[in-house]
């Protein structure tokens, strides 16, 4: 069967509106300049004890020692960030925060069928409790409870949905948000909110710091020792010995070898427009301001912003040689071409519309696509990797799972499967970027071919490691 070209193919604008969109953009994340300058914190510069030292600044980090406080507020804690706070992925991911602490059901039921139903709740529950955090600790973050749209725009793909819940037909899509690429839709109201992802981040780190965490900024951990019942956290300054310590590094080289091959880094690309003018927005709708997606596996994601911004990013997924986090590997002028021209294929309403930022962010990603768990140094340190780009609700349950382990807990988090198992990992170079590089090639055959998986994704899919979001 010969390869079909994609929708956004098949529509795709003139190529002079799409440089014309991009020629005004400018290579900044769009969600740390909006939040303007937060509160600064010196870096360690004295050797120091405490009860619990975090490694990171970014969600996981923040929502650990915010949990910590709260759970005990004379334990001490000090948290340590190798830049800044949130400057990473949690500054600059799209701002969904869903339910779902599986990336989705299929993923969940297909690895974890007996407790499916279990950790569907639990994610239904950290959702609403982190709405509640929300407005308890007043985080400021645009908090908007609006669902998402799930969108076909291949034939092939109107079936998928047709017996989802909430599924909608062509007037039924477009009512919602208006695209002659959307064919049939299917709208979750409830499993997803919206948010400022950096604001989020700023506000945790000044909670952090009201409740009485000691946040040190340029403050990179070198190595982790342990002696006696404590663990010895060094920076390039000073040292930290704590009786505990949480490692929520993210993307970033482990600190751990145990877990050097255990998460790989995928460069996500995303484009944001300046605000949209009255008319431009009632030519579209959008009046619930859902997060919406598409159902390719090379899949597109966007968002309102509270200023009537659309972000528009996702499509590309591009694993840098040797795996190497970087900030080179952020500007990559054709993925944001095709993003922009994906954007005007869907919106050709919005062909005056110009963007105004595009960026880039590493994801961490696992074998199975969501978080996995861990601890070392005969249980005082514990750590979780792997969000895959749903971190940005998980890392809140996440952060109760390191501390319940940490703590020696037995609890309804840590008897979880999902919690006590690793995944496979990932082989060492040239294999895995032959590997990843063969699997995204693959996804992007099976889009032009009708959703139909080749050999290679077949036998993925047979070994637990297929890759379907």
């Amino acid at each position: 069967m010969a390869p079909h070209r994609t929708a956004y193919e098949r529509h795709a604008p003139d190529p002079a509106l799409v440089e014309r969109a991009l020629a005004g953009s400018r290579q900044a994340v769009f969600w740390l300049e909006d939040a303007g300058s937060g509160a600064t914190y010196p870096p360690l510069t004295a050797s120091t004890r405490a009860d619990l030292t975090v490694v990171g600044g970014g969600y996981l980090g923040l929502w650990s020692a915010v949990h910590a406080k709260r759970r005990d507020p004379g334990r001490r804690v000090v948290l340590l960030e190798a830049q800044t706070v949130g400057w990473a992925a949690s500054g600059r991911n799209g701002g969904f925060c869903e339910a779902s602490l599986t990336h989705g059901e299929e993923n969940g039921r297909s690895r974890w069928p007996e407790e499916h139903d279990d950790l569907a709740r639990l994610g239904s529950q950290n959702l609403d409790d982190f709405e509640t955090d929300v407005r308890e600790l007043d985080l400021a973050c645009e908090w908007e409870r609006t669902g998402t749209l799930e969108v076909a725009v291949e034939d092939h793909q109107v079936a998928w949905l047709e017996q989802s819940p909430g599924a909608l037909d062509r007037d039924g899509v477009r009512a919602e948000v208006d695209s002659p690429l959307f064919l049939a839709g299917a709208l979750d109201t409830e499993g997803t909110a919206l948010l400022h992802p950096a604001r989020l981040a700023f506000g945790l780190a000044r909670v952090a710091a009201e409740l009485g965490v000691e946040v040190h900024e340029h403050s990179t951990v070198t190595g982790l020792r342990r002696t006696g019942d404590a663990v010895e956290v060094a920076t390039d300054r000073a040292t930290v010995t704590s009786r505990d310590v949480a490692l929520a590094t993210n993307v970033f080289p482990s600190l751990l070898r145990r877990n050097r091959f255990m998460t790989v880094p995928v460069y996500d690309y995303v484009l944001v427009t300046e605000p949209l003018t009255a008319e431009q927005r009632a030519s579209i709708g959008w009046q619930r301001r859902c997060g919406l997606g598409d159902l390719a596996n090379q899949f597109h994601y966007a968002r309102l912003t509270a200023d009537d911004r659309i972000l528009w990013g996702g499509y590309d997924a591009v694993y840098p040689v040797g795996g190497q986090v970087h900030v080179r590997h952020e500007d990559r002028p054709e993925s944001h071409a095709r993003l922009a021209s994906h954007f005007l294929a869907t919106f050709p309403q919005l062909e005056d519309v110009r963007f105004s930022h595009r960026w880039a962010g590493a994801i961490d990603t696992c074998t199975q696509f969501t978080a996995f768990y861990g601890t070392s140094h005969g249980g005082r340190v514990a750590h979780a990797a792997g969000f895959t780009g749903l971190g940005v609700g998980a890392t809140r349950f996440a952060a109760e799972v390191l501390l319940d382990r940490l703590a020696g807990a037995e609890t309804e988090r840590t008897s979880l499967r999902m919690v006590r198992e690793r995944p496979l990992p990932f082989p060492p170079e040239p294999l895995a970027s032959a590997g990843i590089n063969l699997t995204r090639w693959s996804l992007d055959r099976a889009d032009h071919r009708e959703g139909r998986r080749n050999a290679f994704l077949r036998v993925l899919d047979r070994a637990g490691l297929g890759f379907d979001s």
